[in-house]
């Protein structure tokens, strides 16, 4: 299977004004591009490529006074497989996760989970360790807050989320961070691109989506607590302890967004679309 992803950003700045973007397929991806990624901007301006604390690959540039345009556009060779998924597997404990996990247990920006502490082990304390107290997370989450396009805002956290009501991907994401870090589980943010592969089409807006990953049996498993059940073709762009370290466009300086398209669908070797459900039909 081939996949489809890009975006196209219009901004439009009063002066000259330095930006930071955080767009690009991860670099363990680059080896299953097809071709090289395009990346263009209007006007044409030098962009800066550096590696954040996450290894996120990250791209810095100045827009010019007017409008200006950023373009992203890549074709990758994806598995026809389904998230991974054990329900075997188990959680670890504190003193023996490795070095790098145990910052995934901290309390961050939009991850309160010292303050959501006693309400994580009043909720699930008594649910057995492991995938299915993972699972149980991500199903309280559905139960307390329904997913709205229009109802996106910076300054929603996981406690704010936790009151119920409604909310986006990286509010279901933030919630379910906030309990599992409180659990002792190591959780982590990640951003990219979800297409509606081997499901039924959404007739919406394609966004940049939000899920996690969780460290049970010594690795990191995919969960998508907004949609809480497993995808096809997932590429992932940055990952960090919540949405505050992955933005895919900081500006520093005032500017507007006029223009915002994303894409990712499977395509054939011409690079024509396909029909997404025609995937994935295997068991899941």
């Amino acid at each position: 299977m081939r996949i489809r992803v890009g975006h196209e950003f219009r901004v439009t700045v009063e002066q000259p004004t330095p930006l930071i973007c955080l767009v690009a397929p991860e670099a363990a991806r680059h080896s299953d591009f097809v071709s090289p990624e395009q990346v263009t901007t209007t006007p044409e301006v030098e962009i800066h490529e550096y590696r954040d604390r996450f290894d996120n690959i990250c791209r810095r540039m100045i827009a010019p006074p007017g409008e200006f345009v950023l373009y992203g556009d890549v074709t990758l060779n994806a598995r026809e497989a389904w998230d991974d998924m054990d329900p075997e597997a188990r959680e670890m404990a504190v003193e023996d996760l490795p070095d790098e996990a145990l910052m995934y247990l901290m309390p961050s920006r939009y991850v309160e989970s010292d303050v959501l502490s006693q309400q994580a082990w009043d909720l699930f304390g008594n649910v057995p360790a492991g995938w299915g107290r993972v699972q149980a997370v991500l199903d309280h989450g559905h139960k307390v807050l329904r997913f709205d396009y229009g109802t996106a805002s910076v300054f929603r956290t996981a406690n704010d989320a936790s009151q119920g009501g409604t909310g986006v991907c990286r509010d279901f994401a933030h919630l379910a961070l906030a309990y599992l870090r409180a659990l002792n589980i190591p959780a982590r943010y990640v951003n990219g691109y979800v297409g509606d592969i081997g499901v039924p089409k959404v007739e919406a807006p394609m966004d940049f989506a939000a899920w996690i990953e969780v460290f049970l049996s010594g690795r990191w498993w995919t969960f998508d607590p907004r949609n809480n059940e497993r995808r096809l073709g997932r590429v992932v762009v940055a990952r960090g302890h919540d949405a505050a370290d992955v933005p895919m466009l900081s500006s520093f300086g005032p500017h507007r967004l006029t223009g915002f398209k994303v894409w990712c669908h499977p395509v054939d070797d011409r690079g024509q679309e396909l029909d997404g459900m025609a995937f994935g039909q295997t068991a899941r």
